[in-house]
Formats: C-alpha cells, structure tokens, sequence
C-alpha cells in the first residue's frame, strides 16, 4: 500500500510540474508577445547610441555651452562621441547673445574636452536670445574647425570666409575665443569693409595676420598692413583699427605710407606712425603722421613736397570722397613747390617755405593750393629756374602765400620781414654783384597770374635797404619788378659812399642805381679825388644840394637838380631853376635865374715872429666877416678842365668894391686854396663896371671888358670904351687899360682918332 501510494505522488507531483511548466511557458509565451522587440547587438567598439542627442553645460542660470545633433554614437576605442547635424550654441556671459556653429558631422572627445568638425563648418556670431537680431550678423565658414569646450574657443588652420553687417572676408587659418571676444586670423587676411551707406565705397583691408577684440572694438593688423579705399592706397607695418558702431572710426599704423591717385591729383603721404579718422561712410576726414612725416601733391602744373616732424591733414568728406581741405605741419616743416616741366612753357621758380609749423589749405576738391600760412617764425625762397630769375629768399614772423589756377602763386604777405635777392651773375663792368636786402615790419607782394613771376612788392613801417655799401631808408618802398625800380616814400634816404639823398620820394633804379627825387630833396655827394680843384667844385669838400626834384643818371655820374635848386661846398654855392652837374666831365650847368657866390679869402698874411712862427692875426683881422664874389645870369656852364665858369643871358657879377654887368661873363677861377675865388674874368656885350674905392667910383663900358684878379687890371674894348673916374674925369678910347693897385690908366687910341680925356678940376 505504501509503495502504490509513493507512486500515486510521484505522479502528482509529475502532473503538478507540467501544469506549472505548462503554465509557465504559456506565461512566458504571452509575455514575450507582449514585450517590444529587442535592439540589435552593438558594435564592440561602440558604447551607445541615440538619436536627437543634446548635450548641455550649465551654470548658475542660463547654459555657457549648447551641443545639438541629429545623431549620437559613442565610441569607446578611442573614447570619442560621433555627432552628425551639429549645432553648438555658445552663449555670451551676459546670456543675451550666443555664437549659432554647425556642421554636417563633427566628434566630440570629452576627454580632450574638444569638438571637431572636419567638414564645411558655418559659424554665426552675436545671436540675440531673443531671436530678434538687428541687422546683418556675422557668419563666419570654414573647414577642420576645433571647438574646445573648456574654454570656447574655437579655431581652424584653413580657409575662413565670413560676411558680416559691414562686409565680408576670408583668410586662412582661425579662431575665435567668446570668453575674451576675440577673434584671431592667421595669415593672408582680406577684408572688404562698408560703411553704413549702401552707396559708400568700400575699404579693403589686407594683412599678415589679424587680431579681433570684439568687446574693445580694436581691430589688430600685423606684421603688415594695407588700407585701399577707391585710389586711396595705405601700407605700413603693425596697424590698429579702432571701431565704433560696428564702422571704422580710427586707423593707427607704423612705418606708414600711403597714396590717393585721381585724374588731375596724385597724393602721397608717409610717416613712421601714422592715424586715421574714417566717418561712418569709410571716408577719410582726418589723418596725422609723426615723426618724419612727408606729403606729396602732385598736379599737372606743379609738385609740392611737405617733410616735417609732425602733419595733420583734414579733408572734406562732403562728396563722399576724402578730398585734402588743409594740412598743419608741427616741427621742422619744409613745404617746396616745384613746376612740373611742360612743352614750351618757361618754368616759374620753384618755392620753399620753411618754418616750425605751416599751415596748407587746398581749394578746387584738394587738387590746388588755396595759401600756406606760417604760425611761427618762417623763411620763403624763390629758386631759380631759368636764366632772368633771380635766388630770393624772405624771412619773417608771419606769412601767408596766396595761389591761384594750376597752384601759380598770386599774392605774398609777411610782418616783420626781411628779405634777401641775389643779383644775376653781372653782364658788364660796373654792375652790382652784392645781394639785394631788405627790412620792413609789412609786406606784401603780387605775382603774374599766368607765370608767377614778381610783378609788385610794397614793404612799408620801418622800411630799410641794402645792397653793397648803398643803404635807404623810408617809411613805404614800391619795387617793380618789370621795371626794376624801387620807390622809396615818406621820409625817404638813400646814401652809399660816393653820397646821400633825402627826399619826400626816391626812385632808385636797381640796376644802375640810379635815382630819381622828388619833394624836399637834400643830397650829398663827397667830393672827387681825382682831376682839378677850383672854387665851382673843389675835391676837398662834400657837394651839398637842394631842389624840388633830383634825378641821376649814369650810374651817378650825372646829377639834375630842378626847383629852387641850390648846390653847395663850404660857403660857395650855386641857385638856379636846374643844376646838372656831370662829374664825370666835371662840369656844372645852371639854367633860369643862375646865380653863384664864391667866398673870398682875405688877402693879408700873418707876420712873421722874431722865430720865425707866423704871427696871431690881429683882432680886427680875425673878426672880419668873410666876403664873397655873386654872379647872377639867365644860365651858367662850368667847366672844370679850364675852370671857366660862362654865363649868359644878361649876366651881373658883384665882388667886393667891383660891380660887372654885361651880355655874358666868362669867369675863370682859381684853385680852391688861393686866395681869391676869381683868377680873371671876360665880359662881352653891353659891359660896365663900376668900382668903388675908398674915396671914389669908376665906371667903365665896353662892349668887351677883361679883368685880372692878381693885378687888379681892368681892360676895356669894343664901341666906345669909356672910363668914368669920381675924381679925375672921364676917359675914352679904343682900349682903355685900368691898373687899380697902381691907380694907373693906359689909352691906346686909334689912328687919326686920338684919346679923349675929360679931367674934372678940384675946386679948393
């Protein structure tokens, strides 16, 4: 029973297990249709997989780091994260804006911390969060492109193109760090830059490398630099670019030089730092170069080169164009002027100002000189250019040049000046070789306006001259030039060693030198060393004179006096209407009312001493007043070869105790250091002469009369002579011969016509 028992249980238990077995994989069956279907087996390198993967790394309140894909793998051999359809979003640290990067695939290695993309990278910068952005962003494509995702930064060593609001570019190799807003361009850079006028002319920028401080607004170019906008071209060495409103505003660069070439203007500049302002429009209004700044203008009439320490140029942007208003040069300036040579044209001269600062203005768009003005002390020169031109060179404390038409200068003012003009090389014997110097506290000079040649130069306050030993003075002087002749007004002097002349107004001729006075005229001229001496012009005292007028001519040599004249030399003198004087001939001629007075020495000499010494005269000898010989005529013509003085037109000569009137005198007079100013003298035509003694008056007619100072000889001819004595009578004949020292009197009758005397008896 037990054993049939023990196998009724077995049984059961049997029975019991299939039913649960077969409870069980009916269970299992129906769960196994109700589970989802398992995923394929992974590769053995890879780790995981997804799909519309997002990776983020937070902060406190907003995420630094964004990366977006399509799809995920993760590999585990290298450890490394696949991703295609990327998008990483790279957020400011305000959270207001982000970087937007994509690419078709890229592999993150978390280890490295890095994100690459091999293939076409697309990179916008400065999304707003909003997604509202204002204007045109900044996209940025290339290729093998890093991100490192510690730090941000992003960078590639291939070919960048981006385009922003401004622009566009390209160059090779790059990156970009967000946390410090930097963008870094490696080599072979290029930008094309506009300004926020559509209608603006772009700049191009190219350099070596590049450097981008968002945050600063500073641009860096390095090693080199280039700038081209339209025909403006700027090179140098490192530059910074400063930005405002997304625009260029400021250029710095080193080692500059730039060029602007237009149809009728070429413009260079250099200097070794050099900056630049730039209106929003790109267009250049300022720019400054120190230290050894240079600026060329070239023109088809001129060039005009400008080296200083320092210059600063503004220009006129009101075109759209940056066209050259003005340029200040600080320090050491030279500015030269030079014409540029053209077919049958002759050359004006070329032109230097120099000075501490110098301002340039430019007119007719910045192709032409307006004026160059010099803030401070400054110096003018004329370089000749050809044959008729002469050096001259002005110094003073202000100056202003005036241009007009194809930058032929027009106008010259100066304050305090003083100039210098030096002579032609000489053509004759005679002609100055001294330069030409003046002084003067104004000036002002006006040029031809189709050559530029001097044509007027007015100096006036404190005018002065110079040339040689011959020296003026006046207080206004006119030189013009086509005449070469300098007129000296108001309280006008000239003198040089031969004299001096002073007058209301001179009018020197520079070549010759000579002069031509008007209005109170005084001259002096020192006497002749050479030829004979008389009392008319003696060689050992000055030539005085006074007239209205004056003019010489020959270099001097020969003298007019005209008005009132008178000339004179010690007490001796001569008056007439005009006096010329040739002292080259020595000769004098008086014309309209002459008249002349020689000084008479007193006859009686001192006594010999005892030893021989001469004698003191006596007081009554000392105190005698001088006495003189007056001659009056209508004309007088002296020579000094026989020092013959001849007067006409009704002539009077009065001596002491002797009177002579007749038709015309001829005086010949002594040395001037004789005694007696008259040797002897010839009067013809209706001649007489009266003679007072102490205690009787003779006078004698004639129509011929001699006289002989030394014998005190009269001699009487022609018509009737007669001599009529106070005392003795009247005496008559064909020659009647008077020798007063002697009271003796000779009648040479005529033949068959003897002597007739008239005595008068004295009556006791």
């Amino acid at each position: 029973m037990l054993r049939s028992t023990r196998g009724l249980l077995l049984l059961a238990i049997v029975l019991m297990l299939g039913a649960v077995a077969a409870n069980y994989y009916n269970q299992k069956r129906i769960l196994a249709n109700q589970a989802p279907r398992a995923p394929k087996s992974l590769p053995v390198d890879t780790d995981a997989s997804a799909t519309s993967w997002i990776y983020r790394k937070d902060q406190t309140t907003h995420g630094i780091v964004e990366v977006r894909a399509k799809r995920f793998k993760q590999l585990n051999n290298p450890s490394r994260v696949e991703i295609e359809g990327v998008q990483l979003l790279v957020y400011k640290q305000d959270g207001k804006e982000y970087d937007d990067i994509r690419s078709a695939s890229a592999i993150l290695d978390d280890n490295k911390s890095t994100l690459y993309a091999d293939g076409v990278v697309d990179i916008t910068m400065g999304v707003p969060a909003d997604n509202q952005p204002h204007g045109q962003l900044m996209e940025i494509h290339s290729s093998g492109v890093t991100y490192e995702t510690k730090t941000g930064v992003a960078s590639t060593g291939r070919a960048v193109n981006f385009e922003f609001e401004q622009g566009d570019g390209k160059a090779v190799g790059a990156s970009y760090d967000p946390n410090r807003e930097e963008i870094h361009l490696n080599s072979q850079v290029e930008l094309h830059w506009r300004g926020r006028n559509p209608n603006a002319k772009p700049m191009k920028i190219e350099t070596g490398e590049l450097i981008y401080l968002e945050r600063e607004s500073h641009v860096f170019l390095k090693p080199w630099s280039r700038l081209t906008r339209d025909t403006a071209v700027l090179e140098g060495g490192e530059a910074l670019v400063t930005l405002k409103d997304k625009a260029i505003d400021h250029v710095e660069a080193k080692q500059a030089h730039g060029t602007d070439q237009q149809p009728a203007r070429e413009l260079e500049y250099s200097a070794n730092q050099l900056e630049m302002n730039l209106t929003p429009e790109g267009a250049v209004e300022k720019l400054s170069g120190e230290p050894d700044a240079r600026l060329v203008s070239t023109t088809e009439t001129s060039k005009t080169t400008i080296t200083s320490r320092r210059v600063d140029m503004d220009f006129d942007t009101s075109s759209g164009a940056s066209e050259l208003k003005q340029a200040l040069m600080t320090g050491n300036t030279v500015l030269e002027s030079a014409p540029v040579p053209h077919e049958n044209t002759l050359p004006a001269e070329t032109r230097i100002v120099r000075g501490e600062r110098v301002l340039l203005r430019m007119r007719n768009g910045g192709r032409d000189l307006d004026n160059v003005e010099t803030l401070t002390p400054g110096r003018l020169e004329f370089l000749p250019n050809r044959p008729g031109q002469r050096h001259r060179t002005v110094d003073a404390d202000h100056m202003l040049v005036t241009y007009g038409a194809s930058n032929v200068i027009q106008f010259f003012r100066a304050t305090d000046a003083a100039t210098r003009t030096d002579p032609e090389p000489p053509q004759q014997a005679g002609e100055s070789s001294d330069p030409l110097l003046t002084w003067s506290k104004d000036l002002k000079a006006d040029f031809d306006p189709k050559t530029g040649q001097l044509a007027h130069m007015e100096q006036w306050n404190d005018f002065r001259y110079q040339e040689g030993d011959r020296r003026a003075r006046a207080n206004r002087a006119t030189l013009e030039q086509a005449r070469n002749l300098i007129t000296l007004d108001q309280a006008a002097r000239i003198w040089d060693a031969s004299g001096a002349t002073s007058a209301d107004r001179i009018l020197l001729d520079q070549k010759s030198g000579d002069i031509s006075a008007e209005g109170n005229v005084v001259s002096t001229r020192m006497p002749d060393q050479k030829g004979k001496s008389s009392a008319m012009l003696t060689n050992d005292q000055p030539l005085e004179a006074k007239a209205k007028r004056m003019q010489t001519a020959d270099r001097n040599e020969k003298i007019h006096y005209e008005g009132q004249a008178v000339a004179w030399q010690g007490a001796n003198r001569v008056w007439a209407d005009t006096i010329d004087i040739d002292r080259t001939e020595r000769r004098l001629v008086a014309r309209g009312h002459a008249r002349t007075q020689f000084v008479e020495k007193h006859k009686s000499e001192p006594a010999k001493a005892a030893d021989g010494a001469a004698a003191q005269p006596s007081t009554n000898e000392a105190a005698k007043a001088p006495t003189f010989v007056v001659v009056t005529a209508a004309a007088m013509v002296y020579t000094e070869a026989d020092r013959l003085a001849h007067y006409t037109g009704g002539a009077h000569m009065v001596r002491p105790g002797m009177d002579v009137k007749a038709s015309e005198i001829r005086a010949f007079l002594n040395d001037s250091q004789a005694s007696s100013s008259l040797d002897h003298a010839f009067a013809d035509g209706a001649v007489t002469i009266f003679r007072r003694e102490a205690d009787r008056t003779l006078t004698g007619t004639g129509e011929h009369a001699e006289y002989y100072d030394a014998e005190q000889r009269i001699f009487l001819a022609g018509g009737e002579p007669e001599l009529v004595d106070s005392v003795r009578g009247t005496t008559k004949g064909r020659e009647l011969t008077y020798y007063a020292n002697d009271d003796k009197l000779l009648v040479n009758g005529i033949a068959r016509e003897p002597a007739r005397a008239l005595v008068l008896r004295r009556h006791h």
